[in-house]
């Protein structure tokens, strides 16, 4: 039985242990919200990695985007990257590879990760075929059932993109921007046919449950600009997906919704609300969302204040962006400063939320830096690397002061004044 059917009987999984050890709630209480479909566990029953519970006052989860391109395919730089995430503290990794052997990629990262890996299977039946006008039906389902079987443990499927919603399009500044969306809008234009992945849902279904894998319903609409945010199209797609997730549970089968996208500071509440209504509060996925659309080489910034402020309204998981975002694929480097934007982020909609100790580690930095202690402040440190550094570069490093402040240096006064009025 999947995570959702041993739940909906009360019964509490390994897994559902597992994944409580690290949260506010306990394993019954997870169990609980799991048989609701407001939270999943991202576990696979063919990978060998830890659960992650993803959902209804849980931490806030991040995603590392890795994978090749057609520019950039050495499978030993995506391991770095691999390494990298889960080390800066991602709790889950994407393989979105499109260039080089794909499936060897994948099977690599699945053999080196211990979090959880999730794919966007469309992307392989494209790359197979240049031309997604050439591609049947069955190829779009082979695709799936090839990444299912190859042990992934969530997959992102764009069922809800409908040929209803073309029309809606036509006033968008920036059209679709999802890699999965415009392949499907082209496919159904071509062939004047229905999204295969929303008629054969079904089988989409008994293929996931298989295996017990969650399914991530993409949103092929997401708004690529501020413009195009909250429009009818975005929103026709949200109701789609929720009464998807509402067939996936009746089958047995976890769903959690992608959301967007860019969006401007004063929709985000909206947006979460929405989705939590449509979605009957899903877990919600959200790629940022990027709060302004000129910031390239700092999208990394821009995602991390959207995604703060989406958790804090209702999203549960942030797709991190990095640096390179609408540039080019990123390095390891940008991965890095992606997953810590991320990590802000989600810590701060995590304290803001009021988890039980989620400002400990805040706590225990303001006490390193109120006794300068400085290896204590490197160790609490997201990056303790980057701090060391930094402090390093201004040639200063052995002093108790850093060089902003020096000898006026508020902390150091403060210190040496407690010796007086603790008397």
């Amino acid at each position: 039985m999947t995570q959702l059917e041993q739940a909906i009987k009360g019964h509490v999984t390994k897994e559902m242990l597992q994944a409580a050890q690290s949260e506010p709630l306990s394993a019954q209480e997870i169990c609980g919200n799991i048989a609701s479909g407001n939270t999943v566990i991202l576990k696979g029953a063919l990978h060998d990695c830890n659960p992650v519970a993803v959902g209804k006052g849980l931490l806030i989860k991040i995603n590392s985007n890795i994978g090749t391109s057609g520019f950039n395919a050495d499978p030993a730089k995506e391991l770095e990257k691999l390494a990298a995430s889960v080390r800066y503290g991602a709790d889950t990794v994407m393989d979105l590879s499109t260039g080089g052997d794909i499936r060897a990629m994948r099977r690599m990262i699945l053999a080196y990760s211990k979090v959880p890996v999730g794919t966007v299977p469309v992307y392989e039946a494209i790359v197979s075929c240049p031309d997604v006008a050439e591609l049947c039906e069955d190829d779009f389902l082979d695709s799936i059932r090839t990444h299912i079987e190859d042990g992934v443990d969530f997959i992102t499927v764009h069922c809800g993109l409908t040929r209803n919603c073309i029309p809606l399009l036509n006033s968008r500044i920036m059209g679709v921007v999802s890699r999965g969306g415009s392949f499907l809008i082209k496919w159904m234009l071509h062939h004047k046919k229905e999204n295969p992945l929303y008629t054969r849902y079904d089988e989409i279904l008994e293929m996931a449950k298989k295996y017990d894998v969650v399914l991530s319903l993409g949103d092929g609409l997401r708004p690529g600009c501020l413009a195009d945010a909250t429009d009818r199209a975005q929103i026709k797609e949200l109701k789609t997906l929720g009464r998807l997730s509402a067939r996936a549970r009746q089958k047995g089968v976890q769903a959690m919704i992608e959301g967007p996208g860019h969006v401007p500071l004063h929709q985000i509440k909206k947006n979460m609300d929405m989705q939590k209504k449509y979605c009957h509060g899903a877990p919600f996925y959200v790629l940022g969302p990027l709060v302004t659309d000129c910031s390239p080489g700092y999208d990394h910034l821009t995602g991390a204040i959207g995604g703060a402020l989406a958790a804090f309204y209702g999203a549960d998981f942030l797709c991190y962006l990095t640096p390179t975002e609408h540039l080019g694929l990123p390095e390891l480097t940008d991965v890095i400063d992606g997953v810590i934007a991320s990590k802000i982020a989600a810590h701060a909609a995590d304290i803001a939320r009021g988890i039980p100790q989620a400002r400990d580690r805040d706590d225990a930095m303001s006490r390193a830096r109120s006794n300068l202690d400085w290896e204590a402040m490197y160790s609490i440190a997201l990056n303790p690397e980057r701090a060391r550094a930094v402090r390093k570069a201004t040639g200063r490093n052995g002093e108790e002061v850093c060089t902003m402040c020096g000898e006026f240096c508020s902390a150091k006064i403060n210190k040496e004044c407690r010796g007086i009025y603790h008397k």
